[in-house]
């Protein structure tokens, strides 16, 4: 149980003294009962309700974003617009991050969170969590590649990339790649590698989540209990 200014507070439309005001106001029920006092405790599961509105109240917060070209996957920059510029205030307060980064021109599925444990855990190399990413290239994917991917490589830097899935598409100038790992720029460095410099790149999936057809680039939306369960299980299952 929680206290109930703290649950509200969470949700980062209000701060502590606010919820304080709003009870004295009478103006936040909660288990079918009008709150008498702001340092009451209740279940996340609880009902509660602020002028009469439903208020979801939960230990984290998940989202999937479909993230646009042109902003970058961090939590602030002082010179250009994050991930974070595109939500409401009230989840700005909340403390989300990214899971993992997308470059800066790259679209698709991004998970957001305050659950830093579960996130460190998805990230992590030993939970090998699959990510699928479409890509267009300069030239045309051809058996060799995909066999080189099969076998992992190092590159001309050194750079040591596991065993990775690559999928040519209609006429090999697009394909579907498949990591286990999430080094810096890895798809791109790893098809440039091959001779075939990626033009443009969207994630498709993470895990057992794929990116919901039904958001735009820019749009988000909370993730289903369903999902939240799946995810669980990817990072406990490694995949």
């Amino acid at each position: 149980m929680e206290r109930l200014d703290k649950l509200l507070a969470s949700t980062g439309r209000w701060s502590r003294k606010d919820v304080k005001e709003l009870v004295r106001q009478g103006r936040v029920t909660a288990a079918g009962r009008q709150v008498l006092r702001s340092e009451e405790k209740f279940e996340l599961s609880d009902d509660i309700f602020v002028d009469g509105v439903a208020v979801c109240c939960q230990k984290f917060t998940w989202l999937m974003m479909n993230k646009p070209a042109g902003l970058l996957s961090a939590t602030e920059d002082k010179r250009q617009k994050t991930v974070l510029d595109l939500l409401p205030e009230h989840y700005q307060k909340q403390g989300l991050f990214p899971v993992g980064r997308l470059d800066k021109d790259t679209e698709g599925l991004l998970l957001l969170t305050n659950d830093g444990d579960l996130a460190h855990r998805l990230l992590a190399p030993k939970s090998h969590v699959d990510k699928v990413y479409l890509a267009r290239v300069t030239g045309r994917v051809e058996q060799t590649d995909v066999s080189a991917f099969a076998q992992g490589m190092v590159l001309d830097d050194g750079l040591e990339c596991m065993p990775a899935g690559l999928e040519p598409l209609g006429d090999g100038s697009s394909c579907l790649v498949t990591l286990r790992e999430g080094k810096f720029h890895q798809v791109k460095r790893m098809l440039a590698f091959r001779g075939k410099p990626v033009e443009y790149l969207k994630r498709l999936s993470m895990g057992p989540l794929k990116l919901d057809e039904a958001l735009a680039p820019g749009q988000w939306r909370q993730l289903t209990a369903g999902e939240l369960e799946a995810l669980g299980r990817a990072e406990l299952d490694g995949k």
